[in-house]
């Protein structure tokens, strides 16, 4: 099932459970959902893309659009509603699967005053312009990463990180959403970052942080899945 959340231009869903934020300036657009609990899989979804449908077997034709689909990003979490039964307003309930989508997305496959209709989805490989890209937040001896624009499978298995001044790969754990923290002392230095995506590919992206470094800067790779 599906349904649609924010206004018409997608601003009520910026932000979101994956933590990416200006969902435009990060390069995600308009075509975004919130996924249920079974398919946001406590954030291991985030990043994911999805081609989705109007079931017109199981939807009523008035509010399908036929031959159409739309391909969205997972970006936010819907919640359950235990109080409300699965089929009538608990719509994100285990174990049902449900795409909350941005309103601009909806209406590239669904009739506005449709509200909620089925749909067939699946996922599929993530289209991105440019490099995976790095947000480094947090303090001191809480490094908080989040990653972002990442192609093919979009979301990711695993996360290390190295500095400069040492030769070993150090874990990193995901902390929410797309975000990942390591507890090591980094503050400044040089830092490397190892990607595996949840198809099991690795990237190395070396030197990508420079030294100096401060909270709350972004940097590009120039590196994609």
């Amino acid at each position: 099932m599906r349904r649609f959340y924010g206004d018409a231009d997608a601003s009520d869903t910026m932000g979101g459970a994956c933590g990416y934020g200006n969902l435009f300036s990060e390069g995600y657009g308009t075509r975004t959902a919130a996924l249920s609990t079974v398919l946001f899989n406590n954030g291991a979804a985030c990043g994911q893309c999805y081609k989705i449908a109007c079931d017109r077997k199981r939807a009523d034709p008035l509010f399908c659009k036929p031959g159409v689909t739309v391909t969205v990003t997972a970006t936010n979490f819907c919640p359950p509603n235990d109080a409300l039964p699965n089929d009538n307003g608990g719509w994100c309930n285990t174990p049902r699967p449900h795409f909350d989508m941005a309103q601009p997305a909806w209406e590239k496959i669904g009739v506005y005053k449709g509200g909620i209709i089925p749909v067939m989805y699946q996922r599929v490989p993530c289209v991105k312009r440019g490099g995976v890209r790095f947000k480094i937040n947090g303090q001191d001896y809480f490094n908080l990463v989040l990653v972002s624009n990442v192609a093919a499978t979009g979301s990711i298995e695993s996360m290390d990180v190295k500095s400069n001044d040492s030769e070993d790969w150090m874990p990193m754990a995901r902390n929410w959403g797309a975000n990942w923290h390591s507890l090591a002392n980094l503050s400044g230095k040089m830092l490397s970052f190892r990607l595996t995506n949840t198809d099991g590919h690795t990237l190395v992206f070396n030197d990508i942080v420079p030294k100096g470094w401060t909270f709350g800067q972004s940097f590009v790779s120039k590196l994609q899945f």
